[in-house]
């Protein structure tokens, strides 16, 4: 018997033996090995999206894994594959898909939130969602593709293009990534972040930060662009005063890329909008290229996914995970090991950052 983790209720998670499911057609059963615990795994975690998610949920959707066995009709994979899975299943029917924009399907299922995600040791999906992973590649680093996917997609929305200033407010797990792909894709880059250890996190990946405490963000916006102010900013924040300095920092006709999931309704300087001709723009998940380009970049070190876990523990830790990320902290991006077996799971000092 394997082991799943499941969402309960409100703050609370189980671990529970969790029987793998024979692949269909089409399907491939997987054995995840690392999945990342993100912020929409928090969200969940908190009861934010308890009109969504049907209980008990198994969370999860940035992993890396293999190929255990493939249904009927499966061709192009075999046992043994290393893979990350692009966790969207649309119904290629609705305005969205037919208009060509299946990843944001009007009917979408978003696996690891509205269907059982990866973080159990046997997992089957559709073969259609699976990505190729380099064999040289590790399997833990290759569970932050997802991310980077994300980070992709969000640079490629804000058209950051070569030698625009771009400015992203909050340096958590996906805005370290956007800084990382937008200075990849030839952008100057800042982050804003209140976080001493993310701060520091970021300096050494050769990232500028400047601390919305202490700084002045618009003096040094203005010293940066010769008062001209930003082409770009990424709002990775989620709080209102992010929103706040994600539009002050902007220069005439700049783009507000908005990645963070906000969950309430926010005060937006709408003056600022009309008399700078400022853009708004949405950035939501991914498509297949995102994740091709994602795998790339963290496949050539581009993007240094070893510096960004902060911790590996085992899948029965995960209740105990959730508590320390959630606690803040030292810490970035936390991996549960869907390999490790070690019955911990009320040994919260194991994962103590």
């Amino acid at each position: 018997m394997t082991l799943a983790v499941r969402y309960t209720a409100a703050r609370t998670l189980d671990t529970a033996p969790a029987p793998g499911v024979e692949p269909g057609p089409g399907e491939v059963e997987l054995a995840p090995a690392y999945v990342g615990i993100c912020g929409t795994d928090l969200h969940i975690f908190h009861g934010d999206m308890d009109a969504r998610v049907a209980t008990p949920a198994v969370l999860g959707h940035e992993m890396s894994g293999r190929v255990l066995r493939v249904g009927p009709g499966v061709e192009d994979w075999a046992p043994g594959d290393a893979v990350t899975v692009m966790p969207l299943r649309w119904d290629d029917t609705c305005p969205a898909c037919r208009a060509g924009h299946q990843h944001v399907c009007q009917n979408l299922d978003f696996i690891g939130i509205d269907s059982p995600g990866a973080m159990q040791q046997r997992w089957t999906v559709p073969a259609s969602t699976l990505i190729r992973l380099p064999e040289a590649l590790a399997l833990d680093r290759a569970a932050l593709v997802e991310p980077t996917a994300v980070a992709v997609h969000d640079v490629g929305r804000a058209q950051v293009a070569e030698g625009e200033k771009v400015v992203v407010v909050g340096g958590g797990p996906v805005g370290v990534l956007i800084a990382l792909v937008a200075r990849a894709a030839g952008a100057e880059v800042r982050v804003v972040e209140l976080s001493a250890h993310r701060r520091k996190l970021a300096q050494e990946l050769g990232l500028t930060v400047w601390d919305p405490a202490t700084d002045d963000i618009g003096t040094l916006v203005g010293a940066w662009t010769g008062d001209a102010g930003a082409d770009v900013a990424f709002e990775v924040s989620g709080a209102a005063g992010g929103v706040d300095t994600a539009v002050e920092v902007l220069g005439v006709r700049g783009r507000l890329c908005l990645v963070a999931i906000h969950p309430q309704p926010r005060e937006v300087n709408l003056h600022r909008f009309f008399w700078r001709e400022l853009t708004l723009i949405g950035a939501r998940l991914y498509d297949r290229s995102d994740f091709e380009q994602a795998v790339s970049l963290v496949a050539d070190g581009t993007i240094p996914a070893d510096r960004l876990i902060s911790k590996v523990v085992p899948l029965t830790q995960a209740p105990a995970a959730f508590e320390a990320l959630e606690g803040g902290g030292d810490v970035m991006k936390i991996l549960l090991d869907c390999t490790d077996d070690t019955d911990t799971s009320d040994d919260t000092q194991g994962v103590a950052v």
